[in-house]
């Protein structure tokens, strides 16, 4: 999807140094790609409370294929 924004130019130049990006379009990318993932950690945080285990649930166990 094409759209043209006007970006802060200030903002831009910081966000190019601390990427590394090469070009504005890789950075917007990345930005963007960062954003969603970092919603969709927010929202499995939400989870936490409303998920209960088993009082004898043994993740360590299941991680080591015990």
């Amino acid at each position: 999807m094409r759209t043209n924004i006007v970006f802060d130019d200030e903002l831009i130049s910081e966000a190019m140094r601390l990427s590394h990006s090469k070009n504005k379009k890789a950075l917007i990318h990345d930005a963007l790609k960062e954003y969603v993932e970092n919603r969709k950690r927010m929202n499995l945080q939400k989870l936490a409370d409303k998920i209960s285990f088993a009082e004898d649930y043994d993740y360590k166990a299941m991680r080591e294929g015990k």
